[in-house]
């Protein structure tokens, strides 16, 4: 299984740059292993106005069971992605994006 390297921050970078842009072949191995984790507790962005609010929130670890919102709300969807996905490199990495 691939594993990410907090020494890869060009890939972070690449991701920031452009949350919505086609990844690099690399950048696609970090956001398959990011977004392949186990459903509990995986962080997921919810719409609660359409087009102009985003929250985060976990996922629970059964089909069905209502996600939990977190604090964390946003008026960019670009900025909540690049928000997960700080937290996300945290996690599998040990190191903060700056």
């Amino acid at each position: 299984m691939y594993r990410v390297n907090h020494n890869e921050k060009h890939l972070a970078d690449e991701f920031m740059a452009n949350p919505f842009g086609r990844p690099s072949p690399e950048l696609q191995r970090v956001l398959i292993v990011f977004r392949g984790e186990p459903v509990a507790g995986k962080y997921v962005l919810v719409c609660t106005k359409p087009f102009k609010e985003w929250a985060l929130a976990e996922l629970g670890g059964k089909r069905g069971e209502p996600v939990k919102l977190l604090g964390e709300r946003f008026t960019s969807l670009e900025e909540a992605e690049r928000y997960v996905f700080r937290k996300r490199w945290k996690k599998y990495t040990g190191h903060d994006l700056a």
